[in-house]
């Protein structure tokens, strides 16, 4: 594995939510789109090492009377979500899933994008930053998701072949960290211990700046 360029243990990751000032009703903001940065907060690391990373998650309902079904989507890959894991006859989580997913608040974290800054890259990183995020928002929801498609990918590969591996390596990271597939969709209860077991590599790459 590549020698990380600064003390892992010093990455920040800051959440972002934007809406305007006056959207203040509840369809007005559903789902939830957030942007979460990861960014070494330490004096010791080159300015061109800082930024670690970034996640697109979005954050759905799952209760019956404001589901991701009735949602304006304009995005494949959340439409395919929303038909694979809500019941159309409910309007809520699919019983096949729920039953698999521990107790929680009614909500779900969509994973529509990770990205690691090209220095920050094959270190093993992505998946831990990864779930220390969904681990930090696990009291206002039940389960992530992913839909893992090649799709997602061309825009960032040369070829549908670079895009198609690159597809398979983000659903292993999604599997390292608890993930499990259901049709096509990628889904972990939030309270699932490989996400928290994610940080013990990075704990253990720590003695290189101690």
């Amino acid at each position: 594995m590549k020698e990380l360029p600064a003390n892992p243990l010093s990455i920040n990751l800051r959440f972002e939510h934007e809406r305007l000032w006056w959207q203040i009703d509840d369809e007005d903001h559903m789902p939830e789109r957030w942007r979460v940065s990861a960014d070494v907060n330490s004096g010791h690391c080159a300015p061109e090492y800082r930024h670690v990373g970034d996640f697109s998650l979005v954050i759905a309902d799952l209760r019956q009377e404001r589901n991701l079904l009735d949602a304006d989507l304009d995005d494949w890959a959340m439409e395919f979500i929303a038909e694979t894991l809500i019941d159309p006859a409910q309007g809520l989580l699919h019983p096949d899933v729920d039953s698999r997913i521990s107790a929680g608040a009614p909500r779900m974290v969509i994973v529509r994008h990770v990205v690691l800054a090209p220095q920050w890259q094959g270190r093993g990183l992505g998946g831990a930053l990864l779930a220390g995020a969904l681990r930090a928002l696990a009291a206002g929801a039940r389960l992530a998701v992913a839909r893992v498609s090649p799709l997602d990918f061309l825009d960032s590969s040369p070829d549908k072949v670079s895009a198609e591996l690159a597809s398979v390596r983000f659903g292993a990271l999604l599997e390292r960290i608890g993930f499990e597939q259901w049709r096509e969709v990628h889904f972990v209860d939030l309270r699932h211990p490989l996400l928290f077991d994610a940080r013990m590599s990075l704990f253990e790459q720590c003695d290189d700046f101690i």
